[in-house]
């Protein structure tokens, strides 16, 4: 095909196609693109007949690709992130007035500890704007990013598609919260008697606190796993539970009565949390606009280090003086 042939192609169809690729599925692809079933049939029809070629088969409710389908696919996708970065450059943006939509992936810590500053600042920016939060975490991430569910995300994050860029924002560092009413630190011995409460997306009983504790030989007791930060306070108050968090979100829950906030007796990783976003909105102005603002907000405080005058020089008999 050469480059008059391309006034035969429609990029709505290529859009559909690249859908149908990720969802494998007419009802998910119709929900993806705010399009009724009887469109994506149409579409795929017209699909078929422009690439002489079946394309898709079904097979129970899951739509296979072919074998020529999946060779369309890995050239168009590189060629449809680069429409899509063209276009953007010719996009202004005031974030005053603009009523665009961002679809924003933030794992439950996120959301729950810096979500309500940022959600504040963007409202007086951008009162128009609507922001989509879908709970996303570290191992989702890639995924949802690569099927363009989210245009940016912000987690502690693993490997990630070769299309996709990242920040760094702040050391993730955890705190040991507790509700009981006794004096002084804990212990370590105390803390591997107590009671603990695991908050795991995925429902895991253990994380970076078990293994450190592994590594010298100590166990401690998880009685408990949540889903989400939110539920800790209720669950724990008037207890001898104990729960390792971000430090971010132990900050937040210090207006709760009754909670208190610690070091944890043994040296704990701090993974790093990062703003990761999609390559193919890396110029967009609205998604820059988005990405500066969490980027200010969400970035760790620097905390300025008060630095004491310096006393004037003291003369030579000043000093003898000083000095006796």
């Amino acid at each position: 095909m050469n480059r008059n042939d391309l006034r035969r192609a429609d990029i709505n169809l290529l859009v559909v196609f690249e859908t149908m690729m990720r969802e494998r599925n007419v009802s998910r692809v119709g929900e993806k693109l705010f399009l009724g079933q009887p469109t994506i049939s149409g579409a795929l029809g017209r699909l078929r007949v422009l690439f002489d070629d079946p394309l898709f088969i079904r097979c129970g409710r899951v739509m296979e690709p072919t074998t020529r389908a999946e060779e369309i696919f890995a050239n168009l996708v590189p060629a449809l992130d680069g429409i899509a970065a063209a276009l953007s450059r010719c996009q202004s943006f005031d974030p005053s007035t603009s009523e665009a939509t961002f679809h924003v992936g933030l794992s439950d810590d996120v959301e729950y500890a810096l979500l309500p500053r940022l959600l504040r600042q963007l409202r007086v920016e951008a009162p128009n704007i609507k922001l989509i939060v879908h709970r996303v975490d570290q191992q989702q991430m890639s995924q949802r990013l690569a099927n363009g569910d989210i245009s940016v995300g912000i987690s502690h994050t693993l490997d990630l598609p070769a299309n996709a860029r990242r920040k760094a924002l702040r050391p993730i560092r955890p705190m040991l919260l507790r509700f009981d009413t006794r004096t002084g630190p804990l212990g370590l011995d105390e803390f591997c008697r107590r009671p603990h409460v695991l908050v795991s997306p995925m429902g895991c009983d253990c994380d970076d606190t078990d293994q450190a504790l592994q590594r010298l030989g100590r166990r401690r007791q998880v009685v408990l796993t949540v889903p989400q930060f939110s539920a800790l306070p209720g669950l724990m108050a008037h207890s001898e539970m104990l729960a390792i968090v971000p430090d971010y979100v132990a900050k937040a829950m210090m207006s709760v009565v009754g909670v208190r906030v610690e070091a944890a007796p043994l040296q704990l990783p701090a993974p790093e949390l990062s703003m990761v976003w999609r390559a193919a909105v890396h110029d967009d102005a609205g998604q820059r606009w988005l990405r500066s603002r969490c980027s200010a907000f969400l970035c760790e405080p620097v905390e300025l280090q008060v630095v004491p005058k310096s006393r004037p020089a003291l003369h030579s008999d000043q000093a003898l003086l000083a000095a006796r």
